[in-house]
C-alpha cells in the first residue's frame, strides 16, 4: 500500500478530516512550526507556493512531510530540507525549489546526516545549483529514495586541488585549483544500506559547450603552489589548464576515504563536513534509474553494490568503479552517447593492501578493487554524445579496465568477469548527414583497453561479449580466456 494512502485511510479511521485538517501545515504560520507542533506525526502540505526563508528542520522520530505542495528556498546559503540523528523520517510527493536568481547554491537540497531509516519518495527537486549534492546523504543508514526527478543540479564553480594536511593522498594529485562546472545530482557518503530506484537525474543547463567553456574559462588555474602533485602532467601545469573541468556525477557514492563530494570544493568548509557516523561504506542498490546530460552517470566508491537496469545517455563518462570499489555487479545498464568511457574500472589513490599497526597507527584493513562482474550491458552511439570535443584522444573507449597511475604500491584492479555485454557502433549502420545516410568510423580506437603492465589489471575473464570494432580492432590485448598481467 503507498505510505500516502496507508497515511489517509489511518486518517479516517481515527476521526480523520478533524486530524487532516489540524495536520496540515495551512494551519500554523510556517511549515517549520507545524512539525515543531506535531513530534513524530506526518505533515500536510496542500498544493500551491510555500516560500521558506530558513533550512525546514524534521526534529522528531517518525515525523515528516507529504502533499501536492511546492516549497520555494529562498535563501540560497541554507538547504532546504535537513534531516539530522533522526529515525523513520519522510518526505513524500513534495516538490522542492528555489526562485529564479537564487538557485545557485553552495548547499544540498535535502541533507540527511547521522539518520536512519529515512524515506524520500516522488519528490521533485528542481533547480538546487550546487557544487555539493542535491540530495545528501551522510553517516547514514537503511535510506531510500525512489522515483524522484533531481533537475538542474550543477554550477560554475572552482575545483580546489590545493595541498592541504587534513586530506590524506593529496599531494598526489594537489597543487593547484581551476575554474569548472561542479556537483552531484544524488550523493552518498559514509552510509550503509541504500537503495536508489527510479529516480530521474537530469541536467538541462551545464552542459559542457565551447561558448560555456570560453565564457567561464573553464580549466584554467585560479591557484599554483609552488610544487606540482605527481597526478598532473608537467604540461598542464606549465599551460595553468586541466581539461577536466566537466565535475561532478548524477549518482556518486563515496566512501569514508574519498570524498569527492567536499574535499575539492572550497566553499564548504571541512569542519562543517565531518563523517562522524557508522561510515560501513556497503550494500547498496542503484536499480532503474535515469540519467541524462551529466558529466559521470555513477561514481561508485564503495562494496557490495548492485548497479543494474539504468539508462546513462549523453554522460561522457557512463560510470566508473574506483578508490577500493569491491564486489560490485554491473549488470544490464544502458549506456548511450558516452564521449570519454563507457565504463572504467580502476584503483584510486585511497586503494590499499592491508596495512599492519605500525608507529602508533592502527591496523587498516585492504581497500581493493574488483572481485566484480560486468554483464549483459549495453553501450551504444559511443562518440556521439555533446562532450566529444573535449575527449578526441586515444584513451576513450567504450569499456576501459585502467592501471592504478598514481603509485605502483596500489593494489591492481582484480579479479573482473565481463560477459555478454554489447559495444555497438552507430556509426557502421549509417548516420544521417544533410539528411543523408553515410556510414562513419567508430570514433574510438578499440572497443576495449586494458592498461596492462606494472600496477595493471589481473584476472579478467571475457566471454560471450559482442563488441563492435574500433578503428585499430576489439581491445589492445587478446581477450580469449583470462587475461592476465
Amino acid at each position: 500500500m503507498p505510505p500516502r494512502l496507508a497515511l489517509c485511510l489511518a486518517l479516517v479511521a481515527t476521526g480523520s478530516s478533524v486530524a487532516l485538517a489540524n495536520l496540515s501545515v495551512s494551519n500554523y504560520a510556517s511549515i517549520q512550526e507545524a512539525l515543531d507542533r506535531n513530534p513524530g506525526r506526518m505533515v500536510f502540505v496542500p498544493a500551491g507556493d510555500h516560500v521558506v526563508t530558513a533550512a525546514i528542520r524534521l526534529r522528531h522520530d517518525r515525523s515528516g512531510l507529504w502533499g501536492p505542495g511546492r516549497i520555494v528556498a529562498a535563501n540560497p546559503a541554507e538547504a532546504i530540507v535537513v534531516i539530522e540523528s533522526r529515525h523513520e523520517v519522510q518526505l513524500l510527493d513534495l516538490t522542492l525549489t528555489r526562485p529564479e536568481g537564487k538557485q545557485e547554491t553552495h548547499r544540498p537540497g535535502i541533507f540527511v546526516n547521522r539518520s536512519r531509516e529515512v524515506t524520500i519518495g516522488n519528490v521533485r527537486l528542481l533547480d538546487n545549483r550546487g557544487d555539493l549534492a542535491s540530495i545528501y546523504l551522510r553517516s547514514s543508514l537503511d535510506v531510500r529514495i525512489r522515483d524522484c526527478l533531481v533537475e538542474n543540479y550543477s554550477r560554475i564553480s572552482v575545483d580546489d586541488r590545493r595541498r592541504r594536511p587534513d586530506v590524506p593522498n593529496f599531494d598526489v594529485v594537489g597543487g593547484y585549483a581551476f575554474r569548472c562546472i561542479s556537483g552531484n545530482g544524488i550523493g552518498v557518503r559514509a552510509c550503509g544500506r541504500v537503495s536508489l530506484q527510479g529516480n530521474r537525474i537530469i541536467e538541462r543547463i551545464m552542459i559542457p559547450t565551447p561558448e560555456l567553456k570560453a565564457t567561464h574559462q573553464l580549466g584554467s588555474f585560479v591557484h599554483r603552489d609552488a610544487q606540482k602533485g605527481t597526478g598532473l602532467s608537467q604540461q598542464a601545469w606549465d599551460a595553468g589548464y586541466n581539461n577536466a573541468w566537466h565535475q561532478g556525477s548524477a549518482i556518486v557514492l563515496a566512501n569514508v576515504g574519498t570524498d569527492p563530494l567536499v574535499q575539492t570544493n572550497p566553499f564548504v568548509p571541512r569542519e562543517e563536513d565531518p563523517v562522524d557516523g557508522p561510515g560501513i561504506d556497503e550494500n547498496f542498490q542503484v536499480i532503474g534509474n535515469y540519467i541524462e546530460n551529466a558529466p559521470q552517470g555513477m561514481d561508485i566508491h564503495v562494496d557490495h553494490v548492485v548497479v543494474a537496469n539504468n539508462i546513462v545517455v549523453n554522460a561522457f563518462m557512463g560510470m566508473k568503479a574506483v578508490h577500493g570499489a569491491r564486489n560490485v555487479a554491473i549488470i544490464g545498464n544502458q549506456f548511450s552517447r558516452s564521449s570519454l568511457w563507457g565504463i572504467l574500472l580502476m584503483p584510486g589513490t585511497t586503494s590499499r593492501e592491508a596495512q599492519p599497526a605500525a608507529d602508533g597507527r592502527a591496523a587498516r584493513p585492504a581497500n581493493i578493487d574488483g572481485h566484480t562482474i560486468v554483464a549483459n550491458n549495453i553501450v551504444s552511439d559511443f562518440g556521439y554524445g555533446d562532450a566529444r570535443w573535449m575527449w578526441q584522444n586515444n584513451e576513450t573507449a567504450p569499456l576501459h579496465f585502467n592501471a592504478n597511475g598514481f603509485d605502483p604500491n596500489m593494489p591492481p584492479l582484480r579479479q573482473v568477469i565481463v560477459n555478454g555485454n554489447v559495444v555497438h557502433d552507430a556509426g557502421r549502420d549509417g548516420i544521417l548527414i544533410a539528411g543523408r545516410p553515410r556510414v562513419e568510423p567508430p570514433r574510438y580506437r578499440y572497443a576495449v583497453r586494458i592498461n596492462a603492465g606494472q600496477g595493471g589489471p589481473r584476472d579478467l575473464l571475457f566471454a560471450d561479449n559482442l563488441f563492435s570494432p574500433g578503428t585499430e580492432g576489439v581491445s589492445n590485448v587478446p581477450l580469449t580466456g583470462e587475461a592476465r598481467q
